[in-house]
């Protein structure tokens, strides 16, 4: 999914104007994503000047970062609730499967979506 960098927006306002579904739109003099409308279509990314619509893949370290606070969470929040270290463990190997689970369906999906596209050339 498209996400503006804020930091690189100088507020031209381009992709408000040539989002072909009006889902970019101006709040407080800085772009904003209706993702809800998002038709992901690659259009802002082309058309903006500055460059600063990003592609999700942009954000991956930062992702996996916040995958890694929210999993030490839960970890610290299972020991306090259920009083045992080891209930740490345990959470970390549910947060694996949750993880993997996860995998698999970014997996299938791709594996549909692969055939989709074969099927249309």
């Amino acid at each position: 999914m498209p996400w503006i960098d804020l930091e690189d927006c100088d507020g031209c306002g381009v992709c408000v104007e040539e989002c072909p579904v009006d889902t970019i739109i101006f709040r407080d003099e800085e772009a904003e994503i209706i993702m809800d409308g998002c038709i992901r279509c690659g259009v802002c990314h082309d058309i903006c000047p500055q460059d600063a619509i990003k592609h999700d893949s942009e954000k991956t370290p930062e992702k996996v970062a916040e995958n890694i606070e929210i999993t030490k969470n839960f970890m610290e929040l299972c020991v306090k609730h259920l009083g045992d270290e080891k209930e740490a463990a345990k959470c970390l190997k549910r947060m694996i499967k949750h993880f993997n689970n996860q995998r698999a369906i970014a997996e299938k999906t791709l594996t549909v979506l692969k055939k989709m596209s074969e099927e249309l050339q």
